[in-house]
């Protein structure tokens, strides 16, 4: 799995983000347990706080639920899921519009940018 920590903004947010992508791009499937705190905190090189901070975040957020001495699991709500995904595609698509309107592109000229680029993978 790839972590890539930068320095800009605090640690347990990136966490959440990139175990709440991992969730919605399948990943850890819903239903489906996560690893240990111990196990993902080995795995970025964080401390173990930080990361049960970023998953009891995830647990208020209801993507994740903690199963007694069981560990923790993935939402069953299918419908959380998709909504999340669809948030992140969204902000995605805005920073994307943002950046290539500030390159002078009207948004069809930046549709037709996502088509190549597309067409190219």
């Amino acid at each position: 799995m790839d972590w890539e920590i930068k320095s800009d903004r605090p640690v347990y947010l990136q966490l959440m983000e990139k175990i709440q992508f991992d969730v919605v791009s399948g990943v850890y499937k819903p239903g489906g347990n996560i690893p240990s705190v111990r196990e993902l905190a080995a795995q970025v090189g964080v401390n173990p706080n930080t990361m049960q901070k970023a998953l009891v975040e995830l647990e208020k957020k209801g993507l994740l639920y903690a199963k007694g001495t069981s560990g923790r699991f993935v939402t069953d709500n299918i419908k959380l899921i998709q909504e999340i995904r669809e948030d992140i595609a969204r902000s995605n698509a805005r920073l994307y519009l943002e950046n290539v309107n500030n390159l002078g592109y009207s948004f069809n000229e930046a549709v037709e940018l996502l088509k190549k680029a597309m067409e190219d993978e």
